[in-house]
């Protein structure tokens, strides 16, 4: 185990980076991340968490997950770092629009699940893995979420990198697995929350594969 994190507090935050207009909290001892309302409709509101950790390239992120509303959209970047190398926290600073974060000045990967901000994602909910630079589809696969008003939790969710060997998992259902042949050599990871959701979030657990 390289790191553990129960999310339950605000000292269990010590280091970590919100990047946009959200707010955290701690209603039921476990983290819970939303957008502020906005008054500007061309601002984005949605919002990324930084985990301060880097991590290797051969990793399990562990983590538990509610749904508590929705519309919208959940997403755990991870490998993030530099183009060049830099860590993440000397880049420029980013406020939360998506596309600093895949057409910026970071590397990544983000494999994005309980998709369900547009109707369309409603409609068949599937997980997507992408990685950046540029906005590369190279995996898809189920998502057994229940919509809020059905969802119990907590959901176990797995996502494992082993030379270059990416899979993810829900409840042990293995959504979607893919090979990169020139994979991303580790770096940080952050959940990101596109509005109006509201999840919570807590045990997250880095092992090394």
């Amino acid at each position: 185990m390289l790191y553990e994190n129960a999310l339950a507090s605000a000292a269990d935050l010590d280091g970590f980076r919100l990047e946009g207009d959200g707010a955290v909290s701690f209603p039921l001892g476990r983290l819970r991340l939303e957008s502020k309302p906005q008054d500007d409709p061309e601002k984005d509101p949605n919002v990324v968490l930084w985990c301060p950790e880097d991590f290797g390239p051969n990793i399990a992120v562990e983590w538990d997950f509610w749904p508590i509303r929705e519309p919208g959209l959940c997403i755990l970047f991870f490998h993030a770092k530099g183009r060049e190398g830099e860590d993440l926290f000397d880049l420029a600073p980013r406020t939360g629009a998506y596309e600093q974060y895949h057409h910026g000045d970071l590397d990544a990967y983000h494999v994005s699940y309980f998709r369900r901000r547009w109707p369309t994602e409603r409609a068949l909910h599937t997980c997507n893995l992408r990685k950046s630079y540029g906005f590369h589809l190279v995996a898809q696969g189920p998502d057994p979420l229940p919509a809020v008003l059905d969802a119990q939790g907590p959901y176990s969710l797995r996502l494992s990198i082993q030379d270059g060997e990416i899979t993810f998992a829900i409840d042990g259902l293995v959504s979607f697995s893919w090979r990169d042949e020139q994979p991303l050599g580790g770096g940080k990871l952050g959940f990101r929350q596109m509005a109006p959701m509201i999840g919570d979030y807590a045990n997250l657990r880095v092992s090394r594969l």
